[in-house]
């Protein structure tokens, strides 16, 4: 049985780390993990890194972002939750991070504050929200990230987006194979993926 995902905003930002091999493209094919049960998607908004950042004041810390992609954060729920030790083994199976259509650069972005998000899966919408609802805003996550890792050019930073997790539904609803995913933020794009069986 999952133990219920932390459902009451944190004091702090969690963090997990996403390993290169997760990467994939805005509308590449998902496999499922062998032995999964609890597959989960969830929209987001990227916060790509343009400059070093280390130890940056949260005033200062949006000069260190290059811009926004639209970000998946595929999940195995049950990886992540009762396989203990970390939610990496959740979070790091490959593909499981697909970004873009495109990179928008900050300067285009004129209110990273107020943009709205959607995710349908199969043709049903199971999350809708905006990034004005985000319980840490951009400056703070990338000032935050910072005290912990050093920020090279090129690391994504993915937030926590609306509610909707399939995990959480009653009853649940877990992502399988034939599965299409259509997600998008505005102003930057959208994604279409497949689920497909693990080779």
């Amino acid at each position: 049985m999952l133990r219920s995902l932390e459902k009451a905003p944190p004091e702090e930002p969690v963090l997990f780390v996403k390993a290169p091999s997760t990467v994939g493209g805005p509308n590449d094919p998902i496999q499922v993990p062998r032995g999964s049960t609890a597959m989960d998607s969830k929209v987001g908004l990227g916060v790509v890194i343009g400059a070093q950042a280390r130890f940056v004041a949260k005033e200062r810390a949006l000069e260190h972002v290059a811009g926004y992609v639209l970000a998946n954060d595929l999940s195995e729920r049950d990886h992540q939750l009762r396989r203990g030790g970390s939610w990496d083994k959740g979070k790091n199976h490959d593909g499981f991070a697909p970004v873009g259509p495109w990179l928008v650069t900050r300067d285009e972005i004129n209110q990273v504050d107020n943009l709205d998000l959607f995710l349908d899966v199969s043709g049903k919408r199971r999350q809708t929200g905006s990034t004005r609802s985000m319980t840490f805003d951009v400056a703070t996550l990338v000032s935050y990230v910072s005290e912990f890792v050093t920020l090279h050019p090129g690391d994504i930073i993915t937030t926590g987006m609306p509610g909707g997790i399939g995990v959480r539904m009653a009853p649940p609803h877990c992502l399988r194979v034939g599965d299409e995913i259509h997600l998008g933020v505005s102003q930057l794009g959208e994604q279409r993926q497949r689920i497909v069986e693990c080779l």
